[in-house]
C-alpha cells in the first residue's frame, strides 16, 4: 500500500499543473475547483497540494466570507522559485575559478577564500573536541568527498586524497583548486587550535593520489 503516486515522471508534472493552475487563477481555489479544471480525482490533488504546502509553495486562506456549515479549504500559489528546482553548480564553480584563475594573485586568492571557509567549517564542527585536530581533519575531508587516508613519512604526517569533488576543475586550474583545499584545510586546523597546519598540497603525485603534509606550528 503506497502513500499516493510517486513525486517522479508524470506525478512531477501533475504537480506542476496543480501548481500552474492556483498561480493563474485570479483568486483561491478548493481542492475541487482544481480537480475539475485538471480532470483529476480530488483525492490526486489533495495529495499534491500537502506537498506543495510542505514546499511553501501554496498555502491555504480563510475564504473572505462564510455562509452557513464548514467553510472550504482554499488554496493559492505563493510566489517564489521552485526550492527543488534544477541546479548547476559546476557552471558557478567553474566562473569562479575562472574569474580567480585571471586575476593577480589567483593562488594567494583562492588560499585566502579557503582559510575563511574552512574556519568556518572548524566552527560548524560540534564533533568531540577531545578528538585530535588531525583526526577532525581527516572526518571533514571524508565529508566533504576527498576519500583521505592518513599516512607518515620520514616521521611527518601526511593526508592522502584519494578522490577530488572539483577533479574537472582542478586538471585545467589546480593553481586555483589546489590552492583552495589547501585554504580549507589550514583553516579548519586554525579554528581548532591546533598545533599543526597543512603547509604543502602536492596534487597528483600518483594518478589517484593528491598529497597534503602537515608540519608542527613554530
Amino acid at each position: 500500500m503506497t502513500d499516493g503516486p510517486r513525486a517522479d515522471g508524470p506525478a512531477r508534472g501533475r504537480r506542476a499543473e496543480v501548481l500552474r493552475a492556483l498561480a493563474d487563477a485570479t483568486e483561491p481555489l478548493t481542492v475541487f475547483d482544481v480537480a475539475a479544471e485538471l480532470g483529476v480525482h480530488a483525492n490526486t490533488v489533495r495529495w499534491h497540494l500537502d506537498a506543495l504546502l510542505e514546499q511553501g509553495r501554496v498555502e491555504q486562506v480563510r475564504p473572505d466570507r462564510c455562509g452557513p456549515g464548514r467553510p472550504p479549504v482554499l488554496y493559492r500559489a505563493v510566489p517564489k522559485m521552485d526550492p527543488a528546482g534544477p541546479r548547476n553548480y559546476h557552471f558557478l564553480a567553474a566562473a569562479l575559478v575562472t574569474g580567480l584563475a585571471a586575476g593577480p594573485d589567483p593562488a594567494g586568492q583562492a588560499l585566502a577564500a579557503g582559510r575563511a571557509q574552512g574556519r568556518a567549517l572548524a566552527a560548524a564542527d560540534g564533533g568531540a573536541v577531545r578528538r585530535s585536530p588531525v583526526s577532525r581533519l581527516v572526518d571533514l575531508l571524508d565529508e566533504l568527498g576527498f576519500a583521505p587516508e592518513r599516512r607518515r613519512e620520514g616521521g611527518h604526517t601526511q593526508i592522502g586524497l584519494r578522490n577530488c569533488p572539483f577533479l574537472e576543475l582542478a586538471e585545467p586550474g589546480s593553481t586555483v583548486v589546489c590552492s583552495l583545499h589547501l585554504g580549507v584545510m589550514q583553516g579548519a586546523l586554525e579554528g581548532w587550535g591546533a598545533d599543526v597546519t597543512a603547509d604543502q598540497l602536492e596534487p597528483f603525485v600518483a594518478p589517484d593520489l593528491c598529497l597534503a603534509r602537515l608540519t608542527k606550528l613554530a
